[in-house]
């Protein structure tokens, strides 16, 4: 994490989400640090993916309060929102790039919505951010159908880098690769993080994702953050999900994994 960076870019006060008679959150609280890579896991149905969703404003809390860089998106003029807006970047599970693009048209579609820029100007920009995704130059030109699963992520990523934001949020951003494509993704996201100085919201269920990239990882459980703390820490508390998640085969495996790679 970079140095002295503690200041909370997002805080999360008493969040309650509900559809219809379930509720999935209730009074949870979460703060994410500037600069941080913060990984958020938990079990089938813990609302990983809705708590991005809320805090990202498309999922409207039933109860609680959701601050992004100080202001509430939900309270906001929709100009000071869409302002608010271009401060983040989103990358959807699937990835959710238009079929009917190219990667290059996909990423310069923020550029054009937002920024209003010609769309050759929008373009020259998206190749640049294509590039910084570790897509080859001809990636651009490529529909979603003719891409590997591994480029698909890439290339969503690109796009929620289009605007230069200050957070990402991720979306399971390793599911359904090999591990070496996993692999890279994860140290591509290290070195976006410090070269950028990007803040990153990183839901995942990928163990090996959590050791090789977040300074922290909070747990959600019992329809609340259960913890959120270093992973060495976190990874010791006494509880049934926490014991199977990370002490089970997979998760012993992954933590050999990273002591050997603090080792080289």
């Amino acid at each position: 994490m970079v140095a002295g960076a503690q200041s909370d870019i997002v805080q999360v006060r008493g969040l309650v989400n509900r559809f219809g008679s379930h509720v999935v959150h209730d009074d949870l609280d979460l703060d994410i640090r500037k600069g941080e890579i913060l990984g958020v896991v938990g079990g089938s149905g813990s609302g990983k993916s809705v708590l991005l969703r809320s805090i990202v404003g498309l999922q409207p809390p039933a109860a609680g309060r959701i601050l992004l860089f100080g202001e509430d998106l939900l309270s906001l003029s929709p100009e000071r929102r869409t302002h608010i807006e271009r401060r983040f970047g989103v990358m959807f599970q699937n990835g959710a790039l238009f079929s009917s693009l190219t990667v290059i048209e996909n990423v310069a579609v923020p550029l054009i919505e937002q920024l209003r820029l010609s769309r050759s100007q929008a373009e020259e920009l998206a190749r640049s951010k294509i590039g910084l995704a570790g897509l080859p130059p001809d990636a651009g030109g490529k529909y979603p159908s003719e891409l590997s699963g591994g480029m698909v992520k890439r290339a969503a990523l690109a796009r929620a880098l289009a605007l230069d934001p200050d957070i990402l949020f991720l979306d399971e951003p390793t599911a359904g690769l090999d591990p070496i494509g996993a692999g890279a993704f994860d140290r591509l996201l290290v070195t976006l993080r410090d070269a950028l100085g990007l803040t990153v919201f990183l839901v995942t269920h990928d163990l090996d994702t959590l050791y090789a990239t977040c300074d922290r990882v909070a747990v959600l459980s019992q329809k609340r953050v259960l913890a959120v703390d270093a992973l060495e820490r976190v990874q010791d508390i006494d509880d049934p999900w926490i014991r199977e998640y990370f002490h089970g085969p997979r998760g012993r495996a992954a933590n050999r994994a990273a002591e050997s790679r603090s080792a080289k």
